[in-house]
């Protein structure tokens, strides 16, 4: 009977113990909600727009709903009581939240795009039209301002210093339902998102969902941390992936809006990617890392200081580039006009040279064009047969010194290596491709004991490929 006691008594404490444990790593959340939500704001924007394409001169005319054509205006035309206007309002939400004393609002660019009114509303009831600032498409951050008085707002962190699993809290209104709560973990920084090359992304697994867009995700110490922007979904609801621009490139994007209503970033002018395992080994390199120049565009700052096609960057301004990814924010984040160190890796060797970074473009140019047409062709140990450019295809594709056209492949070393019919031969183990006869010449000379490169462009870019002979 005692042993049984016993048994039971030490079961109780265990579990007492680990409740005592467990629930003290557990945050409590309350007091940073009731500190920060008031400056949390609702955004509402309408936007016009034109219901049907009749002219908006056209008056609609009054019709009984038992008459037959009642239907077929109302299909055409719109609801006809209210439809006599010739335009219709669109509404969406979003949250914000504000960053000032004095009134200025931080939310996403799309939540607040064509909008025509924008109208903020905090939790305490009160509402203000706001005035947009500026926005960036590039890192979806937009800034309003709001006047009135005793406006609470948000004190902003440091994302450089965030870590993969600390816990992260975000304050916003998802499909409408105002300040509502939610709480997660980090789960990888620095992510790169498809089209978005100058945000290194936060990424979470705190619940966002439509709505929560342009809200703050905040640490435990009740900072900024970023700006929930966007989430991994298969059917438009939260999944487990959301993303929010981190809060030191919110600032800077929120300084260069309020100081000249636009975002300015650095531009190095290059193409690039990723390094795999057998580029690796075709560059004599230990292992995969940094940035692989696939192009360098004509006049651009790498050209003038000296970058080529086949450099590895591996450091930019004393910053490790360990993926291609990382390279764009660090390249956007340099004030244009400075000169910056680049680290690279060229034919084996490092090297360190100086670029001065220009302003990135408004508009991207068409980089790379192909033109396919029929001239001889002669056949090579790689199973592709190809031909010369054509003086017209080169002064198109802005090649005038280099590179053959794959005319047909068959299965052999270069399929493997994923070369396409199509493609143009710039590069072969790191040498230029004058013609067809050095091409031929250079792959019979090729070694089999281990990968090479082979820089090819494509309709949408130059890549490079590791190819690998048969032995």
């Amino acid at each position: 009977m005692q042993k049984m006691v016993f048994r039971y008594f030490f079961v109780f404490s265990l579990y007492i113990y680990s409740n005592l444990i467990y629930g003290q790593s557990l945050p409590d959340f309350t007091p940073l909600v009731e500190k920060n939500s008031a400056a949390v704001v609702n955004i509402s924007t309408t936007i016009k727009a034109s219901k049907n394409p009749i002219s908006q001169d056209f008056n609609m005319p009054d019709i009984p709903e038992n008459s037959p054509f009642y239907d077929f205006f109302k299909k055409y035309f719109g609801d006809i009581p209210e439809g006599h206007g010739p335009s219709q309002e669109r509404s969406s939400l979003g949250s914000g939240f504000i960053i000032s004393k004095d009134g200025y609002v931080i939310t996403n660019h799309h939540v607040v795009k064509n909008a025509d009114e924008i109208i903020v509303r905090l939790n305490d009831r009160r509402e203000f039209i706001a005035k947009l600032i500026g926005s960036d498409a590039r890192s979806d951050i937009a800034v309003l301002k709001v006047e009135g008085t005793k406006l609470p707002f948000l004190k902003l962190g440091d994302s450089s210093r965030v870590n993969v699993g600390e816990w992260v809290l975000a304050i916003g209104s998802p499909f409408g339902f105002d300040y509502s709560v939610t709480a997660g973990i980090i789960s990888a920084i620095g992510r790169s998102l498809p089209n978005e090359n100058y945000v290194p992304f936060i990424q979470t697994d705190v619940a966002i969902n439509p709505g929560n867009s342009g809200g703050p995700l905040f640490n435990l110490n009740g900072e900024v941390i970023g700006v929930n922007s966007q989430i991994y979904s298969r059917t438009g609801g939260f999944m487990g992936l959301s993303f929010a621009v981190p809060v030191n490139v919110v600032e800077n994007v929120y300084r260069q809006l309020k100081e000249k209503g636009r975002v300015s970033r650095g531009w190095l002018g290059v193409l690039i990617q990723d390094v795999t395992r057998e580029l690796a080994e075709s560059f004599d390199m230990d292992h995969p890392h940094g940035a692989l120049i696939a192009k360098v565009l004509p006049d651009g700052p790498a050209e003038k200081g000296g970058i080529e096609v086949g450099d590895i960057i591996v450091k930019f301004n004393e910053e490790k580039v360990s993926f291609s990814s990382d390279l764009p924010p660090l390249v956007g984040s340099t004030p244009v006009g400075s000169t910056v160190s680049v680290d690279i890796i060229r034919r084996s060797k490092p090297k360190k040279i100086k670029i001065e970074i220009l302003e990135l473009p408004t508009n991207d140019e068409v980089i790379a064009k192909n033109s396919i047409g029929k001239a001889d062709s002669s056949s090579n140990p790689l199973n592709i047969v190809a031909k010369d450019l054509t003086e017209g295809q080169k002064k198109e594709l802005d090649i005038y010194d280099h590179g053959i056209l794959v005319e047909q492949i068959r299965a052999g070393p270069a399929q493997k290596s994923g070369v396409r019919r199509g493609d143009i031969i710039l590069l072969l183990d790191n040498i230029k491709i004058k013609d067809l006869a050095h091409f031929n010449d250079l792959v019979k000379k090729l070694p089999k004991e281990r990968s090479i490169s082979i820089l090819i462009q494509r309709r949408d870019g130059p890549v490079f490929l590791a190819l690998k002979l048969d032995e």
